[in-house]
């Protein structure tokens, strides 16, 4: 591996310049601090941060996904509570802008509902740990570390509290695509749920709801007699609320619903609505051990947070 002065040798520049390159100094050009950066990663030089160098970078989807919005801000809220903390300064980076990574220097990195596939090769181009939030780490990549909430429990837990309060025939809306995200592990996870419990199972009462066909999805439920409905993901209380409403269907009168906490929402809804929530907190604690480790300190490349029920006025309580 080249160190410095072999690095100025090769990129035809002095160490004092590389020096500069590397501290983010103001006065470098744009081609020199590029050029620099990539010769430095072609002979793999990865200069050692000083203490003072606590850049964290947060990767978050650039476009208004739906529904990874939704956890995207709460993560958010919790991490820039978290790292600044701990004296980390973060840098928000779009996911779709990756390749800036090559021309700053960080001393490690969070990614925010990304595909681990994305950062195969991960642990070769950057020494520095990275911790995906909502995923799991791909395999073979050690400076890759990841940790999400428990959805199997997740939606256990939430068809349970239907079943226990009288919730004989449920329903689920699962936002997103199959094959994406967390869609197949809930979906999966629901049907068992649901199966252990004798409550009917079929495919047609575990809808997967793009945003244009989520009231459309919500009528075919109710007309197969659903008593609870369950819909996971994003901001899918607010509308389960909108299309109930547009069914003349009363909550928790009528039909019982768990939605998946809205921070902004939830509680203000009428009526309040009860939620599966994840710990933010202990996310952002997480996030934050893995990044202090730096890779010199054993950590769990794999943490997995249980979720909690949030209990209000949605769903009913059973008769006496």
């Amino acid at each position: 591996m080249a160190g410095l002065q072999e690095i100025a040798k090769l990129a035809g520049v002095s160490p004092a310049t590389v020096s500069r390159v590397f501290n983010h100094h103001p006065n470098v050009r744009p081609e020199i601090r590029e050029h620099v950066f990539a010769i430095a990663r072609e002979h793999g030089y990865h200069p050692r941060l000083s203490s003072k160098q606590r850049n964290v970078v947060i990767m978050a989807p650039g476009e208004a996904i739906y529904p990874i919005r939704n956890c995207l801000e709460m993560v958010m809220m919790a991490l820039t509570q978290e790292l600044p903390r701990r004296r980390f300064r973060i840098e928000i980076l779009p996911q779709e802008d990756m390749d800036r990574l090559n021309g700053i220097q960080f001393c490690g990195a969070v990614a925010i509902g990304a595909e681990p596939g994305d950062f195969v090769g991960w642990s070769a181009r950057f020494p520095v740990p990275l911790v995906l939030v909502d995923r799991d780490a791909p395999a073979r990549e050690p400076h890759v570390y990841s940790v999400r909430s428990d959805e199997e429990q997740g939606m256990d837990l939430a068809v349970g509290h239907l079943h226990e309060r009288g919730c004989r025939t449920i329903g689920c809306i699962i936002h997103g695509q199959a094959g994406t995200g967390t869609v197949d592990v809930r979906r999966a996870a629901v049907a068992q749920a649901l199966g252990k419990r004798g409550l009917p199972a079929n495919a047609a009462l575990i809808c997967l709801s793009e945003d244009d066909n989520y009231v459309e999805l919500v009528g075919k439920l109710l007309q197969q007699g659903i008593d609870g409905l369950f819909c996971p993901g994003g901001n899918a209380g607010i509308v389960t609320a909108y299309a109930l409403s547009l069914f003349n269907r009363r909550v928790p009168d009528d039909i019982s619903v768990i939605a998946s906490e809205h921070k902004l929402f939830s509680r203000y809804a009428t009526p309040p609505q009860t939620t599966i929530t994840q710990d933010h907190t202990a996310l952002a604690q997480i996030v934050g051990d893995v990044l202090e480790s730096a890779g010199e300190t054993p950590v769990p490349r794999r943490s997995v947070l249980p979720y909690s029920l949030i209990v209000r006025d949605s769903v009913k309580h059973p008769r006496p």
